[in-house]
């Protein structure tokens, strides 16, 4: 259910802590110390070759520009190919269930064929393509462990920036989340907006003019 200066909570994201007790997503994950403290976890299966926060991590917020995504009658978010879930007042790392459905694939991804069909991964999850709604979270399929990754196609066109905000009526930056939220969970309920990026942001900025703000 997508949706600029950096701002704490983001930069937070690269100067992570391991959270007590969270499990490794994988035996090829390595950690790496970043200079200004914390741990962050490389992601190596399949070639990804990113690094993520680890499981487990607690963030005191969600960074700017975080998808939320309603599933079983609670909220999840999206950001940076990390998933998070509300957590005693604080947002923590965790695996997305199985099922739930992104509208745009992650910035970062490995693309596998396996069976004759296409898989996303990145971050210990798999999508597939769910035509006209996204891309669902699924189960690792049978055979992914030995598939290979393909070429990523090279973008058609580049993607649009992410949009600024500005309150038009002195909004306070909780009120303007808040509302810029709402609007994301509004935008998923407009045709083609889970299968076209580009509509989905339309969506976000009509419905955020609406409320009182300036989108660029």
């Amino acid at each position: 259910m997508t949706q600029t200066h950096a701002d704490p909570v983001a930069v937070c994201l690269t100067l992570l802590v391991l959270a007590m007790g969270a499990a490794p997503v994988q035996a090829q994950e390595r950690h790496r110390p970043h200079p200004g403290g914390g741990v962050v976890v490389l992601d190596q299966r399949h070639r990804h070759d990113h690094y993520y926060p680890p499981r487990g991590y607690l963030a005191p917020a969600l960074p700017v520009g975080a998808l939320t995504i309603g599933w079983g009658g609670a909220n999840w978010f999206f950001h940076g190919g990390v998933w998070f879930r509300p957590y005693g007042g604080r947002y923590i790392v965790a695996m997305p269930p199985v099922g739930i459905v992104l509208p745009v694939l992650p910035p970062a991804y490995s693309l596998l064929w396996i069976g004759g069909a296409p898989f996303y991964y990145a971050n210990g999850v798999y999508y597939a393509p769910l035509p006209g709604r996204g891309y669902g979270v699924v189960a690792p399929p049978p055979g992914a462990e030995a598939a290979q990754p393909m070429p990523v196609p090279a973008p058609v066109a580049k993607p649009p920036p992410e949009p600024i905000v500005y309150p038009r009526n002195g909004q306070s930056p909780a009120q303007t989340e808040a509302d810029r939220q709402e609007c994301n969970r509004w935008a998923t309920t407009q045709p083609s907006a889970l299968a076209d990026a580009e509509v989905f942001q339309r969506a976000v900025a009509a419905c955020l003019d609406g409320r009182g703000y300036t989108v660029r």
